[in-house]
């Protein structure tokens, strides 16, 4: 997918780029791959790969009406090099984003996309969701939570559910199918005391099957979650 492609795909769906986003999208591609080559951030780099299988495959839930450009606070775990959240801020700006990540060296790399790309309303923190999970200016306190490949399900609802408002979402970017990953994702989710509300599957523009599940917390979280670090992938739920 050429750059010039994913802004006409993007239109297609009423989004019609300005040239501020398109420079920002260009940026964001070219810090990437400069920043890979000391970093490990992707093994994506040829630039059509990057507009197709990181940019279009982060904002797809925008495009699907899932989210909007409004000033509601989203969380991204374990967001990587950015993914989804950084590309759903570009297309929405009035998103406020904050990203947690166990990786220093890629905090460093988000902090200078957000640099150079002017963007206000983003943040950033070095840390485990399992103890900021913990810590009262993160817990129940976002509108949405967003974690694209991060963990199975079992695994990542405890990761993800106490960052919740009650009555918030978390979205679940996934490549496959996850039919399975949810049935035994079943006691985790009682547990937290959270429900999957829809589990959609889609394609990219190429063909590759993607799958979106949400989940919605229904209460708040037992304060015993989550538990300590690596405990969650250890013993899953």
């Amino acid at each position: 997918m050429t750059p010039q492609e994913f802004y006409q795909l993007l239109a297609q769906e009423g989004f019609e780029l300005s040239d501020k986003q398109k420079q920002d999208f260009e940026s964001y591609f070219r810090l990437l791959v400069d920043w890979n080559q000391k970093i490990n951030l992707t093994a994506i780099t040829d630039k059509d790969e990057v507009y197709l299988k990181h940019f279009y495959d982060s904002v797809a839930p925008v495009l699907q009406g899932l989210i909007s450009n409004n000033t509601i606070k989203l969380l991204d775990i374990g967001a990587g090099a950015g993914f989804p959240s950084l590309p759903m801020k570009i297309l929405c700006p009035q998103l406020e984003v904050t990203i947690i990540d166990s990786l220093k060296k890629r905090i460093n790399f988000l902090e200078q996309v957000a640099k150079e790309l002017g963007m206000t309303g983003v943040h950033f923190y070095h840390g485990r969701a399992e103890d900021l999970g913990q810590d009262k200016a993160f817990r129940a306190n976002y509108d949405l939570v967003t974690a694209r490949a991060v963990a199975r399900m079992q695994v990542l609802s405890e990761l993800t559910i106490p960052f919740l408002k009650v009555g918030a979402r978390l979205l679940a970017l996934k490549a496959a199918a996850a039919d399975k990953e949810l049935s035994q994702a079943q006691t985790a989710l009682k547990l937290l005391f959270a429900k999957v509300i829809e589990n959609r599957s889609y394609q990219l523009p190429n063909g590759d099957q993607r799958s979106l599940t949400i989940v919605e917390k229904k209460k708040e979280t037992p304060n015993k979650y989550p538990r300590r670090a690596g405990l969650p992938n250890k013993k899953p739920l």
